[in-house]
């Protein structure tokens, strides 16, 4: 198969309509295995994923170094999007603090590059709103950067409307990375309608809900490792897990009537958003394994029925748990 291609925003670079997030290879879901996530990005280029998603705060820089082999060896045909915000204090590193300073801008940059070993990141993310820094003095420094050469196009992750609208008066963003899945629909409500006008791109992350929805997990006691982050979600733990599991009957039938998994049904919900509310979306799941890879590109020639998601449309209101123990930090905590 070819994947088909979309731009990221009005000006924003081409890139297959699937990407992948590399932030498990290195970080946050237990024990990795780095052959295994070379052979996926090896096999995620071959299928026509373009757009690999990284930050600085995935193992404290670790997921960066380990991806920068791939990218230099074939940095004609990758789009490098990282991100900066989360900073991590040298006397506690398991804290996070959020930063959108200019100072701090210019040394993640700095830092990123250098570990990256590029001249140039094609993405740049704020990872998350400083609240107390105005963003369009985050963007103001964050355009300097495209004008100095070391990044070539802007975007932003899990900011508000208001937010995104005052930074793309400041300079364009090309993409909002946000939370979206068959779980998680909040941004709907204004993000993605202020993505659409702007001519921005939506580039959902978690869209198989961390892997609630391909239907493996049960129990965060049994299926999750001591070191997984997943343990400190609320939709992964006690009565909240068991409650989710049952709401995948849905994407469990129509899975079965199509011979798909329940992931690629999941996937091809999230693909087919951007026709239902027109403007590009290009999800980033994450994997560490070839064949899984395989499996969620197979997910962009899916096209559900108008039946299938009427179907669908119910779960994402009966799940119980917030995305984050605390959504102070994402858009719909500031909503």
């Amino acid at each position: 198969m070819t994947m088909t291609t979309v731009k990221l925003g009005t000006d924003g670079p081409e890139v297959g309509v699937q990407g992948l997030g590399c932030m498990g290879m290195s970080f946050a879901y237990g024990p990795v295995d780095a052959d295994a996530s070379r052979a996926t990005l090896d096999r995620a280029l071959e299928l026509g994923v373009t757009l690999y998603d990284t930050a600085d705060a995935y193992g404290a820089g670790e997921n960066e170094r380990f991806l920068s082999p791939f990218f230099r060896a074939h940095r004609d045909e990758v789009v490098i999007a990282t991100k900066f915000a989360l900073s991590i204090p040298p006397d506690d590193p398991t804290r996070r603090v959020i930063r959108n300073d200019p100072p701090y801008i210019r040394q993640a940059v700095e830092a990123s590059l250098k570990r990256l070993d590029v001249d140039v990141i094609d993405l740049y993310y704020m990872h998350r709103r400083d609240v107390n820094v105005p963003v369009e003095e985050t963007v103001g420094t964050m355009a300097d950067l495209v004008r100095e050469g070391k990044v070539k196009h802007l975007g932003l992750s899990e900011v508000t409307a208001d937010e995104l609208r005052a930074a793309h008066a400041v300079h364009p963003i090309a993409a909002v990375q946000s939370e979206w899945s068959l779980f998680s629909r909040d941004i709907e409500a204004r993000v993605v309608p202020a993505a659409r006008e702007l001519g921005v791109a939506l580039v959902p992350y978690s869209p198989l809900g961390r892997g609630f929805l391909t239907g493996a997990f049960t129990n965060a006691d049994t299926d999750l490792t001591a070191d997984d982050f997943r343990r400190q979600q609320p939709r992964f733990t006690g009565d909240n897990a068991a409650a989710n599991a049952a709401l995948l009957a849905p994407v469990r039938a129509i899975a079965e009537s199509r011979d798909a998994t329940l992931g690629q049904i999941a996937l091809a919900w999230v693909h087919q958003q951007a026709t239902v509310h027109g403007l590009p979306v290009v999800p980033i799941p994450g994997t560490r394994k070839p064949a899984r890879v395989e499996e969620n590109v197979t997910a962009t020639t899916i096209t559900l029925t108008e039946g299938e998601l009427d179907q669908l449309a119910p779960i994402a209101a009966k799940v119980a748990g917030d995305r984050y123990a605390d959504m102070r930090f994402v858009s719909a905590g500031r909503e």
